[in-house]
């Protein structure tokens, strides 16, 4: 029994050693933003970056780090943020963020375009963009 305990206690704390999160911008982008800021943008309602500049963020399609932001930076469960844009777009209200594969192609991206923001696995990040925050 205490090993079934045992077990069960190092999955939890395997699930929760998950990598952080870290939320990229271009470089050359100046922009200091919080977490507020982030899940407004990647929720629609902020369509720029605090000196102005449009912001162009970019989603990940289906990957483990694309869970783990919606859940810890937007609060919602990746099926729940399909619903919310799917009822946009329907509506006419709004347009989702580009969905990208991986945490390569998403620092590609970002590295390429000045307005971009993004998200990636921390351990993947590289000096072609800047971390802005980590969760």
């Amino acid at each position: 029994m205490k090993k079934l305990m045992l077990a069960g206690v190092l999955s939890l704390c395997s699930v929760s050693a998950f990598a952080e999160v870290a939320v990229i911008i271009n470089p050359s982008n100046t922009s200091t933003i919080d977490i507020d800021a982030i899940k407004k943008i990647y929720l629609g309602k902020n369509k720029s970056f605090d000196n102005g500049t449009k912001v162009s963020p970019v989603d990940q399609n289906g990957t483990a780090v694309a869970d783990e932001f919606n859940d810890k930076v937007v609060g919602k469960s990746s099926s729940q943020i399909n619903a919310y844009w799917s009822k946009l777009v329907f509506t006419g209200k709004g347009t989702p963020p580009g969905k990208l594969d991986s945490d390569q192609a998403v620092i590609d991206f970002v590295a390429a375009n000045k307005d971009a923001i993004g998200y990636i696995d921390s351990a993947k990040v590289s000096d072609k963009v800047k971390v802005i925050a980590t969760f």
